[in-house]
């Protein structure tokens, strides 16, 4: 029997009056037209607008705003000189305290229709203290087209690879728009030969930024294919840098020769000062070289770990820090004693986390290196874990992370997230076997983006 066709009410290139009802998980308006589901890019619930349909699936169609018939009552005009050119924040066209309701609402949504979650009505939410200037790193793309002389430096334009120039982002900390700024201008005067990745050719591919919060102390990292820079461009370029009044503490290149779009490659040099920046939480010290994970918003980082804290304590058996990184949350935790063991594949990250613990003085700190699945069924037949926190990356925890999680039975799981559909996807498996939730909370880690962070506290209903 032939399928039957499902007729799609509105062709490309139609021009329709809209009402934009709610925000999808992008951050994109939907809005509908005989029953028919129409993303609108920059859309707020309660705009009337005059649309331009650009495509059309059967499932859904894409409208360009044409013109704002009516605008919502909750749109405010975006700050941003280059919004929404630049991909980077979608929601500037909102009051923040509804950035983070929809951001609460994507997280419920996402917990009932995929994990089956039936804890919705206590979701807390950890609103950013700064809605602006709270990004203490920045990795700029770096762009020079053909017919122009100018380098663009700045960020992509949503779902393309041409970079929006900009001076200042008003998400990043001030430092990391100066230094980016002053760097221009270098490359301006210096002529440095531009990565083109159409014909793979060319020297500099990336700027990378990092700024600590607590002192000022800020790394400079160049991504560049094989090569050296021009005799005198690093010394001049740091010495203005300072004479900015900027803390520069490093400068150091990565070198990054694949056909990729992966930001950094594997080879890193120093070519001025440390290839460090030391970052202060509370009273703890962290090391941080250029390419190691560390939350991009100080301020919400510090408000995570004390949520973590106060969920597990600071007594009782052994905790283990799963995918530690650079070992913030497992030192946060054994800064006063607890036992903790971390778990990291990356290398570097694990020399940042042992320097971390001899700055600190905290000696009830181990860090394993290895992955996750591996590390954690060694972890199987050793001595009674307490609690275990995991914070994966966006394609959550694998089935074998999660079944030695269950065969540990720790008292507690601290589920730390950066995707709603795949922590609800691993909730739903862990609930099968006597764990419930108990707390939920969305932390903006990223205001102005539809980007969430969340953590959520397990416990153990048999182990209690």
């Amino acid at each position: 029997m032939a399928k039957l066709k499902l007729k799609i009410p509105i062709r490309r290139g139609d021009k329709l009056e809209l009402e934009v009802e709610t925000l999808a998980s992008s951050g994109d308006g939907i809005a509908r037209f005989e029953g028919y589901t129409i993303f609108v890019p920059q859309g707020a619930p309660g705009d009337l607008i005059s649309a331009y349909i650009e495509k059309t699936t059967p499932r859904f169609g894409v409208a360009r705003i044409l013109e704002m018939v009516s605008p919502s009552k909750d749109r405010i005009e975006p700050s941003c000189p280059v919004f929404p050119k630049c991909g980077g924040c979608k929601l500037q066209f909102l009051p923040y305290e509804k950035q983070t309701d929809f951001k609460v609402q994507v997280l419920k949504n996402d917990l009932q229709r995929i994990g089956k979650v039936d804890f919705l009505e206590d979701i807390r939410i950890l609103p950013a203290e700064s809605p602006i200037a709270c990004r203490n790193k920045a990795s700029f793309a770096v762009q020079k087209t053909a017919n122009s002389k100018n380098i663009k430096i700045g960020f992509y334009r949503h779902g393309t690879h041409e970079v929006v120039d900009s001076s200042v982002c008003e998400a990043l900390q001030p430092p990391l728009n100066q230094t980016k700024e002053i760097i221009r201008n270098q490359l301006d005067n210096l002529g440095l030969s531009v990565y083109d990745e159409k014909r793979h050719k060319g020297f500099l591919r990336g700027i990378s930024v990092r700024s600590s919060l607590h002192n000022g102390e800020t790394l400079v990292g160049f991504v560049t294919t094989r090569g050296k820079f021009p005799k005198g461009f690093i010394e001049q370029t740091a010495e203005k840098i300072i004479q900015a009044n900027i803390r520069l503490v490093g400068i150091g290149q990565n070198i990054n020769s694949k056909k990729t779009n992966v930001i950094l490659g594997t080879n890193n040099r120093t070519l001025w000062g440390n290839n460090y920046i030391e970052e202060q939480l509370g009273d703890l010290k962290f090391r941080l070289s250029l390419p190691s994970f560390f939350q991009v918003n100080s301020l919400q980082a510090k408000n995570l770990y004390e949520l973590v804290e106060s969920w597990v304590g600071l007594e009782g058996d052994i905790v283990v820090d799963a995918y530690s990184g650079v070992g913030t949350i497992a030192l946060w935790l054994a800064r006063k004693g607890r036992s903790v063991i971390g778990i990291e594949e990356f290398e570097n990250a694990i020399e940042d986390a042992n320097i971390s613990a001899k700055l600190n003085n905290i000696d009830s700190c181990k860090f394993l290196t290895g992955t996750v699945e591996y590390c954690m069924k060694e972890l199987i037949s050793g001595p009674l874990i307490d609690a275990i926190i995991v914070d994966p990356p966006r394609k959550g925890c694998s089935p074998e992370v999660i079944e030695s999680m269950l065969q540990l039975a720790p008292k507690k799981i601290v589920y730390i997230s950066c995707n709603p559909s795949t922590l609800a996807r691993d909730l739903s498996k862990i609930c099968e076997k006597n764990y419930q939730i108990t707390k939920i909370y969305a932390i903006d880690m990223f205001p102005q983006t539809s980007h969430i962070e969340s953590a959520v506290l397990l416990t153990n209903i048999v182990n209690l």
